[in-house]
Parts: C-alpha cells; sequence; structure tokens
C-alpha cells in the first residue's frame, strides 16, 4: 500500500494482482512525506528506490497490539494492523486514517483478478513450501485457508469506493492509464516480481466443474462488478473506473 501525498495518490495493494510489482514502480517517485508499506523479506530484496517508511501513526482508530506479544516483548509483525499502515490494507481503513478531505482530493487506484485464474496463482503461493502439496480441490476444501478477500480491499458493503480498479489481464495499459491519472504517464515502468513459476499455463486446466462453481460462490461480487466469466483467460478486458 503506498500513499503519495507527494504525486496525490493512494494505491491499494490487493492479492495476486502484481501488487508487489506495482509497488516497486511507485516507491521511485515517491517523495521523503509518503507511506511505502514493506513487502516480504525476499521481495525487499529486490527493492530499489524508497523502502518502507512512515508506517506508524498516532490514530484514535489504530488497533492495539495484542496483549500477548507484548508481554512477551515479541515485535510486531509488519502486516498486523496495530503496527499503522501495513501492506495489504483495506480502503475503508486508509480513509478513515487520511481523512475524507485526503481521500477524496487523492486519485484512489488498485487491481483486480480472474477469480478462477487468482486462485490458482493464491494456490501456488500457499502451497510452495508444502511437502507433500495438497491438491487443488483438497486446498479449496478450507475457505479460511483457501479465500482471497481482495472485493472487500477496494469496497464497503458491496460498494466499490476507490476511483479505479484497473485488471491484471490488462495490466501494463491499465497502469499506465493510472499513472496518467496522476500526470506521469510514460515515466513510470513496471518491473516483474514475485511471479509464481510452477503452475500449468492454463488456470482452467485446475479445475472440476465442482470448484468451478465453488470458486463462483465466494466471488459473485466481483464477478458481477467487472463481469468475470470462467473463460475469460484472454487479455483483452476493459478497467473499471469509477
Amino acid at each position: 500500500m503506498i500513499i503519495s501525498h507527494k504525486h496525490k495518490f493512494i494505491f491499494i495493494k490487493t492479492a495476486k494482482t502484481a501488487g508487489t510489482s506495482i509497488e516497486l514502480a511507485l516507491a521511485q517517485i515517491c517523495g521523503e512525506e509518503d507511506v511505502i508499506t514493506p513487502f516480504s523479506a525476499k521481495s525487499e530484496k529486490e527493492r530499489t528506490g524508497r523502502p518502507p517508511q512512515n508506517l506508524e501513526l498516532d490514530h484514535p482508530a489504530r488497533p492495539k497490539r495484542p496483549l500477548w506479544r507484548q508481554l512477551l516483548g515479541r515485535p510486531e509483525r509488519p502486516w498486523h494492523p496495530s503496527v499503522g499502515y501495513y501492506s495489504h490494507m483495506p480502503a475503508w481503513r486508509v480513509r478513515t486514517y487520511v481523512g475524507e478531505e485526503i481521500w477524496n482530493a487523492y486519485f484512489t487506484f488498485a487491481f483486480e483478478r480472474n477469480p478462477w485464474d487468482r486462485q490458482v496463482s493464491h494456490y501456488h503461493y500457499k502451497v510452495k513450501n508444502k511437502d507433500p502439496k495438497p491438491d487443488f480441490a483438497s486446498y479449496l476444501g478450507r475457505k479460511k485457508r483457501a479465500f482471497v478477500d481482495n472485493f472487500d480491499l477496494y469496497s464497503v458493503d458491496g460498494e466499490i469506493i476507490v476511483d479505479f480498479v484497473g485488471r491484471y489481464e490488462n495490466l501494463v495499459e491499465d497502469f499506465d492509464r493510472a499513472m496518467a491519472r496522476i500526470g506521469l504517464e510514460g515515466q513510470v515502468f513496471l518491473p516483474e516480481a514475485n511471479k509464481t513459476r510452477d503452475r500449468a499455463k492454463d488456470y482452467r486446466s485446475y479445475f472440476t466443474p465442482e470448484t468451478r462453481d465453488k470458486v463462483a460462490k465466494w466471488y459473485g461480487p466481483e464477478i458481477a462488478a467487472f463481469g468475470y466469466s470462467f473463460d475469460d483467460g484472454a487479455p483483452h478486458f476493459y478497467a473499471r473506473e469509477i
């Protein structure tokens, strides 16, 4: 997640949508007062530009640090809300912290991805260090483990609250559209980072009719909002702009 006061934009980072690559690009043009949240330890090694900064804040809505971690003297995890600003932070919380005036004045954006394709990417990310690895259908058997809550990151009560939601399937073009909105067209370019490399090329090959329908039920809101379907595999999608 990035808040740029210098360029007046807020980027909400969703899961498995090239969020790390986008943050790597945006960090290049951030200023000293901007908020930049950290990556995983592995991805931090790929960072150029500004490092994580300005994460802590004093706000009454900020969750308190878990008592057991305080008592044991454990450092807080960088992705926990009690840190202040953190990576996959929902838009409603960012809006609460920065206030309505800044939220409404800045360009706010996020990215989304075909839910079936995204689910396969998430599966490989979660099981990459497992031995043996559960099969895809078994992995989907536990929703708490498998569910990707991207829609809730950029919406409130089913209503999208950011200005622009680009498509992963149209990543470069939609990223360029976002940069044009903040006056940086042709000045910021996407690197490749945190890419899953051990999956079949076609996400549809992972699914049975049952698991295909399960994903459709899980992600009804974003399917309805963006018109995704199981066979939307080619990079020809439009972005939804509010």
